[in-house]
């Protein structure tokens, strides 16, 4: 019997099917060794079989332990904003005391108190005004006749106040940005907080894959450098040349450069603290600006302004001193955890129309937030009051 493998035709259902060997093939070592073979692939498919299987299975696994990281840093994230507000949030306790008296026979003298009582949470007068205000226009249409709809248009009020100031993405984490590197200037007055806010925004940046270079351009305070060192050190960011008592124009220049050569992502320029009054001081920065600007080839891509928020609104002045003089892009809130005048953020955005940022809750590496005006007013007023 000389018959072969026979070719697999005429199998309609497109299936793969044994092929047929006579008796004497079969017993050939040609075809023994090749049925060892086919066993052979036959395991291996099997074995590819079970790892796809295995990996189609570890998937949904994946997903759902990145699930639960996602909803255990939201919550941590949510505590740091909530335990970071409380004093502030006291501050509001007013709006739902008043809220629990409305009646609309009454409604006048308790928007009066409503508006004072906003005041007292430093809003500052005009914004206080202009709150009151529209939940005055909405009690004359008819939109409010309980308390909980005053309450919620005072909350919809100071979304809208802290949203009226922009877009508040970094340059750095907007998805078209394309510049390397990208450069953030840190300004400020003494004792805001700018140099540990450096460092914080160091570490978040690393978080996110990106490479970071301090470039130490408070050359005046002494151990501002080795300050700025350290947190390079701690956050494994590089650290651009330190020259104490140098020019700052001169170093952050410097500090452009090699961050080019080194090809970082993002650079954060330190610089001195000085007094929003102090012209010749405000003129050295104007200064570091140009240096920036001139060895970038473009102006900063962000000069964020760092305001301690125990000032209250005190921080309106001083920043629009430096709003005039550097083009502020935006504003950092630091020291929230330490004060009850966090209403402040809302009558700041509503005077500069500049938009914050990044806020700092506590002293933690990570109680710095990047701001969400709906979060934040939640945190202020939340659905069910502190006791």
């Amino acid at each position: 019997d000389d018959r072969r493998v026979q070719p697999n035709v005429g199998n309609e259902a497109g299936t793969w099917r044994m092929p047929t060997m006579s008796a004497r093939d079969m017993a050939s070592p040609r075809h023994a060794s090749g049925g060892r073979n086919v066993a052979k692939t036959c395991r291996k498919a099997r074995g590819r079989r079970g790892r796809d299987v295995t990996r189609a299975s570890a998937q949904p696994d994946a997903l759902r332990r990145l699930g639960n990281v996602l909803r255990e840093k939201a919550r941590a994230d949510w505590k740091r904003l909530t335990d970071g507000t409380e004093r502030s949030r006291a501050t509001f306790s007013v709006v739902d005391e008043l809220a629990a008296l409305w009646t609309l026979d009454e409604s006048e003298a308790l928007l009066e108190e409503l508006e004072d009582g906003l005041l007292a949470a430093d809003l500052g007068p005009d914004t206080a005004r202009q709150v009151a205000d529209v939940v005055r226009q909405g009690v004359k249409l008819g939109e409010m006749r309980d308390g909980n709809a005053i309450r919620d248009a005072v909350k919809d009020a100071l979304v809208r106040v802290l949203e009226g100031g922009g877009d508040a993405t970094l340059a750095w984490e907007a998805e078209e940005a394309n510049a390397r590197p990208l450069v953030g200037m840190i300004v400020g007055v003494n004792g805001g907080g700018k140099t540990t806010t450096i460092g914080k925004m160091a570490h978040r940046c690393q978080l996110q894959g990106r490479r970071v270079m301090l470039a130490a351009g408070d050359t005046f305070r002494a151990a501002a450098g080795e300050q700025l060192q350290a947190w390079a050190h701690r956050t494994q960011a590089k650290m651009g040349p330190v020259r104490m008592q140098a020019k700052p124009s001169g170093v952050l220049y410097a500090t452009v450069q090699a961050a080019q050569e080194e090809g970082v992502d993002v650079l954060l320029a330190d610089t001195s603290g000085r007094l929003h009054t102090n012209t010749d001081l405000m003129q050295e920065l104007q200064g570091c600006k140009k240096s920036l600007t001139k060895a970038l080839g473009r102006e900063p891509d962000e000069v964020l302004l760092v305001l301690d928020g125990t000032t209250g609104l005190n921080m309106v002045g001083q920043a629009k001193e430096f709003a005039q003089a550097v083009g502020v892009t935006g504003l950092v809130l630091t020291k929230l955890d330490g004060t009850s005048k966090g209403g402040a953020v809302v009558g700041v955005v509503n005077a500069l129309k500049l938009p914050v940022k990044l806020i700092g809750v506590g002293e933690g590496i990570d109680d710095l937030q990047p701001f969400n005006p709906r979060a934040f007013v939640d945190a202020l007023l939340p659905e069910k009051p502190s006791k």
